[in-house]
């Protein structure tokens, strides 16, 4: 057990995976594969900000060249998300001539359309910066057969603003420790922040669901009532 621990430790540390592996031979095309199999693979198990910002930290120390690192990673992304897109609208018919179960209802598909249809583009952009939710994102704008226009051009934003931002960081503040340490806190919490109005909102609306009031009884319905206990 200890070893499995320490193998699946070593595999979400992409210092290790750069500088100790075979992997510091092609350190510009791992990178790459990397990105691509999270974001397109359904594989979510991988450093996704912590390798781009690695990366950026190696760019400052000259190797790779930022200038091609960047764009690379940029293009990367953006083609893992549109695999996983078409993922997801391949086997959406699928998913809607199967019977609904316990754990499955096509209700569930419908309700995400509806979703991505009203909260698509923050949800996409957002996504980029959630781990495990970047991964599967895309699949489910796919299955729900979100607009794919729509979806590409929010998708472009995500890509720039995630491969090339969390890149550029790791490139002028990889050397700060603090941030070095806890690049992952740092955006979740970001995100955390951008989405708690929504989280808000919807808390709100459970607890007016679960505080219906009690309609008073009409003075005629009491008499009968009255009536009928006599």
């Amino acid at each position: 057990m200890m070893t499995h621990n320490l193998a699946l430790t070593q595999l979400l540390d992409p210092m290790y995976l750069l500088q100790d592996t075979w992997l510091k031979n092609a350190v510009l095309p791992a990178i790459l594969a990397i990105v691509f199999i999270e974001t397109g693979l359904l594989f979510p198990l991988l450093p996704g900000d912590s390798l781009l910002f690695t990366g950026g930290m190696l760019a400052a120390q000259g190797s790779p060249n930022i200038w091609v690192l960047v764009p690379l990673v940029i293009a990367t992304a953006f083609a893992g998300d549109q695999c996983a897109y078409w993922i997801g609208r391949k086997i959406g018919p699928a998913i809607f001539r199967k019977e609904d179960s316990r754990f499955f209802k096509k209700q569930y598909i419908v309700e995400t359309h509806e979703f991505f249809e009203k909260h698509g583009p923050k949800t996409i952009i957002l996504a980029r910066f959630v781990p495990i939710v970047r991964t599967f994102m895309p699949v489910l704008a796919g299955v729900s057969k979100m607009s794919y226009r729509k979806y590409v051009a929010f998708d472009i934003v995500g890509a720039v603003l995630w491969g090339g931002g969390v890149t550029v960081i790791g490139y002028f503040l990889g050397n700060v420790p603090f941030i070095r340490d806890h690049v992952e806190a740092i955006f979740l919490l970001i995100v955390f922040v951008s989405i708690l109005p929504a989280i808000i909102t919807v808390g709100k609306k459970v607890l007016e669901r679960r505080a219906v009031p009690v309609v008073p009884a009409e003075p005629a319905e009491l008499a009968v009532s009255t009536n009928k206990t006599l």
